[in-house]
């Protein structure tokens, strides 16, 4: 029986890996910077590299000490839901400006849909990196 503790004694330990963690609680719609990360070992997969992280939204809260994993997080939302922004339709030389209602959030590159408030018709509209809106149609 002796022996037996000390063959474990001489294994060696599973590596662990710094993984990157919340410092603190981070609640739903957050945008991660660097102050809210910490690394930390672990087993559990997560994030290690703090420019995965940076400037990404928070889906879910996510407390304390929890590992960040890729699936907690995503692009943050330049739209949110009932905001009016303008609308801009353009085909060739026309360009045509209109108030529209957002209907849903939407994050850069994201399709979503807006309604006209001039004609209360409906339509999608591609979220703009600053975080206007164009037509699609």
């Amino acid at each position: 029986m002796r022996w037996l503790a000390f063959l474990l004694a001489l294994a060696p330990l599973p590596a662990s890996a710094a993984v990157l963690a919340a410092a603190r609680t981070l609640p739903a719609g957050t945008v991660i910077t660097a102050a809210d990360l910490r690394a930390v070992d672990g087993d559990r997969p997560g994030l290690s590299d703090p420019s995965e992280a940076i400037g990404l939204q928070t889906r879910i809260t996510i407390h304390e000490g929890r590992p960040l994993q890729a699936s907690l997080l995503q692009a943050p939302k330049l739209i949110g839901r009932n905001q009016v922004h303008p609308l801009v339709f353009q085909r060739g030389g026309l360009r045509i400006v209109a108030q529209a209602r957002t209907l849903s959030d939407g994050a850069a590159g994201d399709v979503i849909r807006v309604m006209n408030l001039e004609s209360r018709n409906t339509i999608s509209a591609v979220v703009q990196p600053d975080g206007s809106l164009l037509a699609t149609q």
